[in-house]
């Protein structure tokens, strides 16, 4: 303990200019933040902050993490392929077929003029979307023209169904890009936008004041401890301190009433609620319209299964 003192006052009785007290009041700050963390100072020797601004350090925290929470989960708008755990294989497939491609057409482009025969450039296939609607699309137009191709009946039951279902599908799958795209556009992106200026300007605001408060409570212990010679001085760096802490808090609070205040964050939400509600009543009408008539084929098949009975 007469070690942190007798280094403390040295530190505080250098005059070494501007960049020399700061260091001065940076170094004294780090060592009573040391010592309340080890318990080596009283509790009644530590500046109380306002309630109000303690109350509003909890709401501030409380928003934040609100914040932080939901954007671990909406991130995954940010990837279409958050519902198609199969896309990686397929990434795979079409990694393979565009290199594929591209050697294709390089011996295509280099063996022209040559004796040797030349292969015919090929065209990279299209690029597909790999979303869970996307891909029950594809499945059923893809399954529907086999059945319809090996049936031999031009009113195969189950191939009009499966294409019917495959319709609803291209539908929905337009309806979750589009959805995707807002909730980048018109959530994630002012969501995190909150966190990172607002909330985060406050938080920094927060951490200036707690530095001061540390400056403050150095400040009180050097003066507990300074000689006679110096103890106009020491009290003067006192009240330097207390103006300043004011000061700080005052800034703090209103910053961090400024970000509670913001009504932001609610009209993101309500942003998120209203795309999320346009794709599943989109993919409610679609499956909802085509339903019908896939009940009614499947009555007529079960049907003329029963007659030929």
């Amino acid at each position: 303990m007469d070690g942190w003192k007798q280094l403390s006052s040295g530190i505080a009785g250098l005059n070494l200019g501007q960049s020399a007290n700061k260091f001065a009041k940076g170094f004294q700050s780090s060592v009573q933040a040391t010592k309340e963390r080890l318990g080596q100072v009283a509790p009644d020797e530590i500046t109380e902050l306002p309630q109000e601004y303690k109350d509003l350090e909890a709401r501030v925290d409380a928003l934040r993490a609100a914040h932080l929470a939901l954007l671990k989960v909406t991130r995954v708008y940010e990837s279409e392929t958050y519902d198609y755990p199969t896309q990686i294989q397929e990434s795979i497939t079409e990694l393979g077929t565009t290199i594929g491609h591209g050697i294709t057409n390089f011996a295509a482009a280099n063996l022209k003029g040559t004796s040797l025969p030349a292969p015919a450039p090929a065209q990279p296939n299209a690029p597909q979307h790999k979303t869970l609607p996307h891909a029950l699309g594809r499945a059923a137009t893809n399954a529907a023209t086999a059945v319809q191709q090996t049936s031999g009946a031009g009113d195969d039951k189950l191939g009009k169904a499966l294409q019917t279902y495959a319709g609803a599908w291209e539908k929905i799958a337009d309806a979750r890009v589009e959805q995707d795209a807002t909730i980048r556009d018109r959530f994630l992106s002012p969501w995190n936008a909150t966190v990172t200026t607002n909330i985060n300007v406050a938080m920094k605001a927060r951490q200036a004041v707690r530095v001061s408060r540390l400056e403050l409570d150095a400040a009180k212990q050097t003066l507990k401890n300074a000689s006679p010679a110096k103890q106009e001085a020491a009290r003067l760096e006192v009240e330097n301190a207390e103006d300043d802490l004011v000061q700080k808090t005052e800034v703090a609070i209103t910053l961090m009433k400024t970000v509670l205040d913001n009504p932001e964050p609610l009209k993101d939400l309500n942003e998120l609620a209203k795309a999320q509600l346009m794709f599943y009543a989109t993919a409610a009408e679609a499956l909802s319209s085509v339903q019908g008539e896939i009940e009614e084929l499947s009555l007529a098949a079960e049907g003329e299964y029963r007659y030929a009975i």
